[in-house]
Formats: C-alpha cells, sequence, structure tokens
C-alpha cells in the first residue's frame, strides 16, 4: 500500500496495482524481462511474473542473463504436450493462478499459445489484458502458423493494445479497435537490446574465434513451420555463395525443431567457413548479430533489432507482419528463392552504396523506452 499526503495533510492510502506478466518462450522472455523490470522497480506496482516454461531450457538462460526470477514455474513441456495440449494446460494451471491472485491486469506477449491462453484465461475472468507487440498482421492466416491467428484472437480479447508501430495500430483500426485503446509504444526487444549489449560478459572461445576472424559474417537463422518444405532452396543459395566467396563465413545457430536440424545436416556445405552452432544464449547471439555483416532469417524479433543495430536483414519469407522495416528500407523480403536470396547477397557484399542504404535508415521500432512508456499508461489507466 502506498501512503500519500495531500496539501492539507489527510493521509491518503492507495492500493498498489497487481499487475501478472505472462511468459512462457525465449522470445517472449526477452521483449518482457524489460518491463517486468521496469514494473518491479516502481512503487506503484506490485508484479507478479508467470513462467508456462513452453521453452523452458532457452528462456531459463535468458532470466539469468537478466537476473530475474518467476513467481510461478509452471514447467509446462516436461509433459511432452502437443499443441492443442499446450494451450489447454496452460489454461487450467493459469486460471488456478489467477483466482488465487487475482490480478489488476494480466499483460501477454506476441503471438504464442503461452500468449492466447493466458489471455484467454484472463479474459474468462473478466480480468483486462494488455498485448505487448499488438497489431502484427499478415493477413495469411497459415503464415506465420499459428502464430497469425494466435494474435488476431488475443487482439479480440484485449484491453490495452500496445503497438510498436503505426503500421501495427492502423491495422488494429482497421480491425474496429477503439483508438483510445491504442498506445503506440516503440517494441521492448531495443530496450533488451540495448541493455544487454552493454554488458560486458565472457564470450565462449569458439563464438569468439569466429568474430574475430577476418571474414565477413552472415548469420542465418531458419525455424518457421511454413518454410519447412522450401528450406532446401534457402541453403543451396548459402551453398553457391560460400563456394563464389573466399571472403565471407556463415554462422547458423539451429533451431532445436528436429525437422529443421534434419534439412539443416543434409542440405548444407560442409565448408569450415559455414560454422553450425547449437542455440546460442542472448547475449551471445547479440554479440554475434552485433560482429555480422549482414544477416539472412525468417525470424521476427531479428527483423527488429538488426535495424538497431545497423545490420542488413534479408528475410527469407513470402511475407512479413514488419512490413515498416521494408517501407523503412532496414529489410529486404526475398523470401526463400534461391536466385533471389543469392543476387541480394552478391548486392551487398559488392555495393557499398547498397550495403550503406540500409543501414543509414532509422530504425522504426523503437528508442529503447517502450518499458517505461507502458509502465506509464499503465498508471494512467488505473488513476482513471
Amino acid at each position: 500500500m502506498l501512503r500519500i499526503v495531500s496539501e492539507n495533510f489527510e493521509v491518503k492510502t492507495l492500493k498498489k496495482i497487481k499487475v501478472m506478466s505472462v511468459i512462457g518462450t525465449r522470445p517472449e522472455g526477452i521483449k518482457m524481462i524489460p518491463l517486468v523490470k521496469a514494473l518491479k522497480n516502481d512503487s506503484a506496482f506490485e508484479s507478479i511474473f508467470v513462467n508456462t516454461g513452453q521453452h523452458k531450457e532457452q528462456l531459463d538462460q535468458v532470466l539469468e542473463l537478466f537476473s530475474v526470477e518467476p513467481d510461478y514455474n509452471l514447467n509446462i513441456m516436461e509433459r511432452k504436450p502437443k499443441l492443442e495440449e499446450i494451450l489447454a494446460v496452460i489454461l487450467v494451471e493459469l486460471s488456478k493462478i489467477l483466482d488465487k491472485e487475482k490480478p489488476d491486469i494480466v499483460l501477454v506477449h506476441g503471438d504464442t499459445a503461452t500468449t492466447l491462453a493466458g489471455a484467454q484465461a484472463a479474459f474468462f475472468r473478466q480480468i483486462p489484458v494488455g498485448h505487448i507487440e499488438a497489431g502484427l498482421r499478415t493477413f495469411d492466416r497459415y503464415s506465420p502458423f499459428p502464430e497469425e491467428m494466435n494474435r488476431q484472437v488475443v487482439g479480440k480479447y484485449t484491453t490495452l493494445h500496445f503497438a510498436a508501430t503505426e503500421t501495427n495500430k492502423s491495422n488494429l483500426l482497421a480491425e474496429l479497435v477503439n483508438e483510445k485503446d491504442i498506445f503506440v509504444v516503440g517494441n521492448t526487444v531495443i530496450d533488451a537490446l540495448f541493455d544487454v549489449t552493454s554488458k560486458k560478459l565472457d564470450i565462449p572461445l569458439e563464438i569468439k574465434s569466429i568474430i574475430e576472424n577476418p571474414y565477413h559474417t552472415i548469420l542465418l537463422t531458419t525455424h518457421r513451420r511454413e518454410n519447412l518444405e522450401e528450406l532446401n532452396d534457402v541453403y543451396s543459395a548459402v551453398n553457391h555463395l560460400i563456394k563464389e566467396y573466399n571472403d565471407i563465413q556463415f554462422v547458423f545457430p539451429i533451431h532445436k525443431n528436429p525437422a529443421v536440424r534434419k534439412k539443416v545436416y543434409a542440405s548444407l556445405s560442409k565448408d569450415p567457413r559455414v560454422h553450425l552452432l547449437e542455440p546460442l544464449d542472448y547475449y551471445v547471439f547479440s554479440q554475434l548479430m552485433n560482429s555480422s555483416y549482414f544477416i539472412i532469417t525468417d525470424s521476427g524479433g531479428i527483423q527488429e533489432e538488426a535495424p538497431a543495430l545497423k545490420k542488413p536483414v534479408l528475410v527469407a519469407r513470402k511475407s512479413t507482419e514488419r512490413t515498416e522495416g521494408i517501407e523503412a528500407g532496414t529489410l529486404k523480403l526475398v523470401g526463400t528463392n534461391t536466385e533471389t536470396i543469392i543476387n541480394e547477397s552478391i548486392k551487398l557484399l559488392e555495393q557499398p552504396s547498397y550495403y550503406q542504404s540500409f543501414s543509414r535508415n532509422r530504425n522504426p521500432y523503437g528508442d529503447g523506452k517502450t518499458s517505461e512508456k507502458i509502465v506509464s499508461i499503465i498508471k494512467n489507466y488505473f488513476s482513471s
């Protein structure tokens, strides 16, 4: 409880705002932890942090890096559930926590099973939902799958829509969301990126030797379900480029998805300049991203982070919900077509003016103060 003394010396007692943040995957952790920390550091809030454990090992690394511990840890993946079972288990377990804690608002992020179940559990109890990174849309229900439909459904449950960009706001307005409920705040991933790149921690010798060698590093990541059948086309482009250019290297932290790993090991060149790595913790990955020459990815988060580091990004997807990055010139949509990826990579390697056209553009995803803005908006919402 807060005790406030007014000008006429009357004592007023204000109840703290109880906020429950629900996180389950590594990307959610990276993007939500700056906000969780901001809430914990503000005396107006009582902050409850729930980790569903959807990405247990990977998320635990992120929590350790940022020195944050959850109040509840569900460890749902110990049961090895299917996608529909993940939703059901999180919904049931979160409902128990909501009944116990009775938060004033529940915060969810993005488009995962944890996000959908968290928003639905709160809605069933008529608890307001705050959706971080609201309004992302491809308008293709199967791309990305199932994330696109998850985020659209969560939007229907949401009370406060925290959109990263004006484009995201426009998407929400087109779906008849009331404008007064939409707040353009930037993306919390930039808060996390600026925080972690300012740290001075040890890097494994294997990664350090890659970062410090004389080659141009091309960072590669692929994991999208909808791309699985076409990953060989992406890897064919990598094989061609590594053969044609002696001054480059590819660094590929491989996703845990067995289907992705099978294709990687079967398709990619065994050239010593193609470095296949296990998934990296966020600090090491951010250092690798910062040292790269450019990036080829189907990841959503990297499309937001890399422009803050002035790194060109070739997006290996047919469509992207980060359209403002395309419009700003920080991203280039190349799909999974072998020839397109090769041609765009050659332009980045051989045309300095083309390369610089990416890096001199403004990052449309924020200034590193998004968490502060969200905290202020939640305060105003409850004070009014």
